[in-house]
């Protein structure tokens, strides 16, 4: 498949929304990673990698996030729904990003400060159309980063409920991934526990 002479436009989609119940309901996004809160650190991911502009879901404390983070540059939403899960947020952000002339979203999520930049370039430079859907693979498993080309934003957003986010839509149509191995250059630990707060720096 022959690569469009323009380069695409590829968004960083952060989901960064969770309250962190099972960490005593510290909100994710604001958990402190080398000097700064963790949603900081993941913009800086997405930017390293290659993302052309950066659109951040924000949900528990986002009053508290946007006054101590730094997130200059950003598009930034607040999902009133991040009760709900991940697809909720999925959901906010994909919503966000038609008539931006972005060609894919590239979807990180805020607690696994483990994927680096190095990841997201791969993930990225998988791109080859409006319909690809690339993931990054750890010993074969997928895992995040994923993208998704444009024209799937529709039905990803459909399918998005609870906390399955793409689970089902990538389940689906698994013969479409493209899977790009990332376990020598990324770790895709989930701080979810008090326990995993030890990941942090």
């Amino acid at each position: 498949m022959t690569r469009t002479t323009q380069t695409p436009v590829v968004a960083g989609l952060l989901l960064a929304a969770g309250g962190g119940r099972r960490l005593g309901g510290q909100p994710k996004a604001l958990l402190e990673h080398r000097g700064r809160p963790l949603v900081e650190h993941a913009v800086r991911v997405l930017r390293e990698g290659g993302c052309d502009r950066v659109h951040v879901v924000l949900g528990a404390a986002a009053e508290e996030v946007r006054a101590r983070a730094d997130l200059a540059g950003c598009t930034v939403t607040v999902n009133p729904e991040w009760t709900e899960g991940m697809g909720s947020s999925l959901r906010a952000g994909l919503g966000t990003l038609p008539g931006t002339g972005a060609d894919a979203a590239l979807v990180l999520l805020v607690d696994q400060p483990g994927i680096g930049a190095d990841a997201v370039a791969r993930v990225r430079s998988a791109y080859r159309s409006r319909t690809s859907l690339v993931a990054a693979s750890y010993d074969g498993e997928r895992g995040h980063p994923v993208l998704f080309g444009a024209d799937r934003w529709a039905d990803i957003a459909a399918g998005a409920v609870g906390d399955r986010g793409a689970r089902a839509y990538l389940r689906a149509h698994r013969d479409a991934i493209t899977l790009v191995e990332c376990s020598d250059v990324a770790q895709a630990y989930d701080i979810d526990t008090v326990e995993d707060l030890k990941h942090l720096e």
